[in-house]
């Protein structure tokens, strides 16, 4: 078959042909000087024809490169080359759905913040994310995945509860489809380890809080005089300078639905970094620490001290249960500030006034250390995502959860900080997080919050119920230990 250099060559020889016969119509026979000149030019007139070709196809594949370019830059995120998030961008997926449970609700501040995250990927690749995400997720994610109608992704806030369906074979692992060299430019290895399971790499890190902050009203608390406490005892004393002037210095509400308890887990976790070893925290969260050890009781009493003396929490040790977690700072904004600390992670802002500002109505400071032996420790906890389902588009979002630009709600809104290490100052919306994320580096340790790296049954069960009955009065220490101890599977 002719290409169309060849045809044009033919068609310039047969025109030239035509033209000597015509010219040979007097019966005169051409020298060989005129034969020699009309080579020459059907030579020279090929080289232009072939020329011109060569340069339209440099033109054509320099438009192809441009517009290739041009399609690129209105992609605003990276991806992995010749994955399934490249594929998707090309529009190989479009027209697709891929949903995603989690613990939060589709109109929660959180909810909002997943809808803007995403919007990035649905723009660039046509794929519909369908988020339908309820408080009940703990109960509900186990009910749908033995029916067989898991979502295709799960956003996990507890790292136990996510292992526990790894070992029972129901998420694919992203080492299936993501390599080793993409996972390791995204990540740190301490991340990679929160997703690793008997070995394997199930899931990824999307975005996580650092835990260890107290919150006030910054400019009613420099006008009453009161001072940033840097030691536990300075703190103490701070809490009842506050009581000693009439108001309570603490917010404290544990309320969350099915998941009423993990606050008190919060100040258990954080009294345990701060009053025994790094390595005693392991073990108890491994389950060969028992709950009824000395080293766990002594933990509960230290915030025990504080939460159950009635002249230091709004509302007293009764209010405690019932109120929701996300209510209990609320106090703090009125005028004057009903309390005045509140000890929670950074997403905590969602829930605060929508005109408050950081520095100027709020700020933060350091949960200080108990003893200082123990060093600065953090706490974090996160959310990561597996995948249940298996298909193109599914991966496709899989791998755009490993860019920062996933979790743009968040940094851009306030409320969580992007696990990702390639994460940059200028896609933070305020210096909240970023200060947050500085402090987590500056710490001397860091671990992820022990009940959700408990199994499932443990710190997304019994932890929660029983040190919610101890908070209650219903049962005292020992028995709601005990009890945790009896729940831990075998």
């Amino acid at each position: 078959m002719l290409n169309q250099k060849s045809f044009k060559l033919l068609a310039l020889f047969l025109a030239l042909a035509f033209m000597l016969a015509a010219c040979g119509g007097g019966g005169e026979e051409p020298d060989a000087a005129d034969t020699g000149d009309t080579a020459a030019d059907t030579e020279e007139a090929a080289d232009d024809t072939a020329a011109e070709d060569e340069a339209m196809d440099e033109e054509e594949a320099m438009d192809e490169e441009e517009a290739m370019d041009e399609e690129m830059a209105e992609v605003s995120f990276d991806y992995p080359e010749g994955g399934f998030l490249e594929r998707a961008i090309a529009g190989e997926f479009a027209g697709t759905t891929v949903t995603v449970d989690g613990a939060f609700e589709g109109n929660d501040p959180d909810g909002v913040k997943f809808d803007e995250s995403v919007a990035a990927f649905e723009e660039a690749t046509g794929i519909t994310v369908n988020y339908i995400g309820n408080k009940e997720f703990e109960g509900s994610i186990n009910i749908r995945v033995d029916a067989g109608d898991a979502p295709d992704i799960v956003d996990f806030p507890q790292p136990g509860l996510f292992a526990n369906f790894a070992r029972a074979g129901e998420i694919v692992p992203v080492t299936e489809f993501m390599s080793e060299e993409w996972l390791s430019q995204q990540y740190n290895p301490g991340w990679r380890e929160f997703n690793t399971v008997d070995g394997t790499e199930y899931g990824v890190m999307m975005r996580f809080s650092g835990k260890s902050l107290v919150w006030y009203p910054v400019d009613d608390f420099e006008a009453a005089g009161y001072e940033i406490p840097t030691t536990w005892d300075e703190l103490l004393a701070l809490t009842q300078q506050i009581a000693d002037d009439g108001d309570a210095p603490w917010c404290i509400g544990i309320g969350s639905d099915a998941a009423t308890g993990w606050v008190a887990t919060d100040w258990t976790e954080e009294m345990m970094l701060r009053t025994t070893s790094l390595e005693n925290y392991d073990a108890w969260v491994a389950g060969e620490l028992p709950f009824d050890s000395p080293e766990v009781k002594t933990a509960i009493e230290t915030w025990s001290e504080i939460w159950f003396n009635d002249d230091y929490v709004f509302g007293g040790r009764d209010s405690i249960v019932s109120t929701a977690f996300g209510d209990s700072p609320t106090p703090m904004f009125e005028d004057p500030p009903q309390c005045w600390l509140h000890k929670q992670a950074n997403f905590i802002t969602s829930f605060f006034p929508e005109d408050a500002e950081f520095g100027t109505d709020y700020n933060f400071f350091y949960l200080p250390s108990v003893d200082e032996q123990y060093g600065r420790p953090f706490l974090v906890a996160g959310d990561l995502v597996a995948m249940f389902n298996d298909r193109p588009e599914v991966r496709a979002l899989m791998e755009y959860f490993t860019v920062p630009q996933s979790v743009s709600g968040w940094m851009e809104g306030g409320g969580a900080i992007a696990a990702q290490q390639t994460a940059t100052r200028e896609m933070y919306g305020s210096d909240l997080d970023w200060n947050v994320a500085q402090l987590v580096n500056e710490a001397t340790s860091f671990r992820f919050d022990g009940s959700d790296l408990m199994p499932g049954e443990v710190g997304a069960g019994s932890f929660w119920e029983q040190i919610t009955s101890y908070v209650a009065g219903s049962i005292d220490l020992d028995t709601a230990m005990q009890e945790i101890d009896a729940s831990w599977p075998e």
